[in-house]
């Protein structure tokens, strides 16, 4: 699951207030730079694909509000291909737009001590926990994107604890696990987290990264979500650079 939206994606009424030109370029363009890092083949998204995506129907293109296709082609074209979550909740329009309003305030936010890859990683762990198949596909991707680690969020995946996380990690790990599992929240939780350098507003982003999500894989879960097959082996195997430069110079 990620870097920009648009301007035109807050047109619903409800959104009036965040629309303005230059905060809705941010946005797409921080959803699709997020899917530009997985940038794998392109498929075509004009009608819907023959693999299974959702329960529901999926839209076609000509369908939907033109602020929603905008932001599909920009990620497709930057990523190379288009994530099945933007196809799935495209079946609701308004909703689709405010997901990915709060998707990209919690996931591609600049203040704050948690990287990219941190909050990654709290997806996939919670994911697991709520057993969602598609954010534990394609998060798990993008962490190791991110963190240049290709087998940290499997280890996650399989049990968090036993994962060779460093120890300020495993501290973010247990606070967003908590969240997760609705205990309830102590002082003693946010003391473990001083104590390895994050302070109540990384609290805060922990757990309303952990909120979201659990809200994201009960959707999963309600539109049989499947992920994209480029998703598995993202970030596998490192990318052969010299490779990519001879080829530049053969062009």
């Amino acid at each position: 699951m990620a870097s920009s939206l648009l301007t035109k994606l807050f047109r619903a009424s409800a959104f009036t207030n965040f629309a303005t030109p230059r905060s809705g370029c941010v946005l797409r363009g921080r959803l699709a730079a997020a899917v530009a890092v997985t940038g794998t083949r392109r498929c075509s998204s004009e009608s819907p694909p023959e693999e299974k995506i959702s329960r529901y129907p999926v839209p076609y293109k000509k369908d939907l509000p033109y602020d929603i296709v905008e932001l599909m082609e920009e990620v497709e074209s930057r990523g190379g291909f288009l994530p099945n979550v933007f196809k799935a909740l495209s079946h609701r329009p308004a909703e689709f737009r405010a997901f990915f309003a709060y998707y990209n305030e919690l996931m591609n936010k600049e203040t704050g001590r948690l990287s990219k890859a941190d909050r990654e990683l709290i997806v996939v762990a919670t994911s697991i926990h709520n057993r969602c198949l598609y954010c534990v596909v394609s998060h798990s991707a993008l962490h190791r994107i991110y963190s240049k680690k290709p087998t940290l969020s499997d280890q996650v995946i399989v049990n968090y604890e036993l994962a060779e996380l460093e120890p300020r990690e495993r501290a973010m790990l247990d606070f967003a696990m908590a969240v997760c599992r609705a205990d309830t929240i102590t002082e003693q939780h946010f003391r473990s987290l001083e104590e390895v350098g994050l302070d109540r507003e990384d609290a805060w982003d922990i757990a309303a990264i952990a909120a979201f999500f659990a809200m994201s894989n009960r959707l999963a879960h309600l539109t049989d979500m499947r992920p994209n097959t480029e998703f598995y082996n993202m970030g596998r195997v490192p990318r052969d650079k010299s490779k990519d430069k001879t080829e530049g110079e053969k062009q």
